[in-house]
């Protein structure tokens, strides 16, 4: 299974330790599934998790090494062709464009309905509770 992750997936993840982002994140490089990052999401989760109070008790080289993690778990994906726009809100068409490039099944976020129209590209979105359920599927 081919997989992006929201920024909102990763930013829950450090903000619970006991939710279903966490426990996903835990799942990055077990082989399970294969997670696609670009140049312009790297930079997103970036800018998103180092702006002051997001990543409250974590220090700044905790979201660093958190950051550095993310690209050697993931699998890098030049975007060849852009496709906008798509969606409802600008800020996501970066994903849509990342798991179509790589030819993801599944975008993992919290926020489903920004990106209906995604099944013209055959990607589904999922919360990380419903892609847990789905690696739990798995034998």
């Amino acid at each position: 299974m081919r997989v992006v992750l929201d920024t909102n997936v990763i930013y829950a993840a450090l903000r619970s330790g006991t939710g279903a982002s966490n426990a996903l994140l835990r799942q990055l490089g077990t082989g399970k599934f294969e997670f696609y990052l670009s140049v312009a999401l790297v930079l997103e989760y970036e800018s998103v998790l180092k702006r002051e109070g997001q990543a409250s008790h974590y220090t700044l080289a905790d979201v660093e090494a958190l950051i550095s993690y993310l690209c050697a778990t993931g699998k890098a994906q030049t975007i060849h062709f852009l496709w906008r726009p798509q969606l409802r809100d600008p800020k996501d068409e970066l994903v849509l464009e990342l798991a179509a490039n790589a030819g993801c099944q599944y975008i993992v976020t919290f926020n489903t309905r920004d990106f209906i129209g995604s099944e013209k590209f055959g990607v589904q979105t999922i919360t990380p509770a419903q892609f847990l359920a789905l690696l739990g599927g798995q034998s």
